[in-house]
């Protein structure tokens, strides 16, 4: 079982209109699916990979062993305490963007150079999944990227979380990383290739994000919900912990620029699309940065509410 997986090269062949139409039903159904074959090196990926693990070896463990969930877990193990801890996560994460390329990790052997060069070409893997949600849409192509751009002088943001999931000797106390939706756009996950942990939720049930060896996840944040009108949605997923097995994750966010507006695309409503009248609007209109201030806040709680406090904005 697990979530489905797309061969992405045959965009590009014989095979184009039902792979369109695979990829549609995911991001109707499912809001997260694998990629495979979409060109990116297997070199390149083997190198991220490595470096990432050396680079929490070197740089990040010590402080993770001293961090708040391994303290507040320590604390309860000695109280012996039947309680959960609810509201840290056991991870250790940083943050790479172009905007704080100084703050990167930088005693680790080809960490910057590798990095730089895995976002570059993950950046283009982006631009060609929005490209297909464009179409799938029926919107003009680079809609999704511009809405999200935000204007001729702003430009979208693209972060990448860089994790790392110790094991846990008590799992049943702490979660990895709690459920939540992801805010901005579309996520671009390289998981690790063996230690499981990441779950979506589907139709109820937690359902696993297989690991499979150089896939890429991908899947919809709220701002494709809304630029939608609905038709895709964001997913409540969560990371579990696991007691044998450090599990790495590198997600890559494409979210549209603090300053951009957002709200349904005008050529979803009121409109026949292939005969059928598409529904009213559904989602506010609203500045992303004011999006984000409430999400901040409110991340691991439902998002509906979100939706509403930005609208009164």
């Amino acid at each position: 079982m697990g979530i489905p997986v797309v061969d992405f090269s045959k965009i590009d062949g014989k095979e184009r209109a039902n792979t369109l139409a695979l990829i549609d039903h995911y991001c109707q159904e499912w809001g997260f699916f694998q990629i495979i074959n979409h060109g990116l090196s297997e070199e390149l990926l083997d190198k991220v990979k490595k470096v990432a693990t050396e680079c929490y070896k070197l740089e990040r463990e010590a402080n993770f062993k001293n961090s708040k969930p391994v303290q507040l877990l320590n604390e309860l193990v000695e109280k012996k305490s039947n309680e959960k801890i609810e509201n840290v996560d056991w991870e250790d994460v940083f943050l790479l963007s172009d905007e704080n390329d100084d703050e990167w990790p930088s005693k680790t052997s080809g960490f910057k150079e590798t990095m730089k060069e895995y976002r570059t070409e993950l950046k283009k893997l982006g631009h060609k999944v929005m490209e297909v949600m464009d179409e799938n849409l029926g919107l003009p192509k680079g809609y999704i990227k511009n809405a999200f751009d935000g204007g001729v002088d702003n430009s979208a943001f693209f972060g990448t979380k860089v994790s790392h999931y110790p094991p846990c000797p008590f799992p049943e106390k702490v979660n990895a990383l709690r459920a939540h939706t992801d805010a901005g756009g579309v996520v671009l996950l390289f998981q690790d290739d063996e230690v499981r942990g990441l779950q979506m939720l589907k139709d109820g049930v937690w359902t696993d994000v297989q690991p499979l060896k150089n896939a890429i996840v991908i899947n919809t944040g709220d701002q494709i919900e809304v630029l939608s009108n609905g038709r895709y949605k964001s997913i409540l997923h969560r990371v579990v912990p696991l007691t044998d097995g450090q599990r790495r994750s590198i997600a890559s966010f494409y979210n549209p620029s603090l300053k951009a507006t957002i709200g349904p695309a005008p050529q979803l409503l009121g409109t026949k699309v292939e005969n059928k009248v598409t529904d009213a609007i559904k989602y506010p209109k609203f500045v992303f940065g004011d999006y984000m201030s409430i999400y901040l806040e409110q991340k691991f709680q439902p998002k509906e509410p979100r939706f509403q406090a930005v609208a009164a904005v």
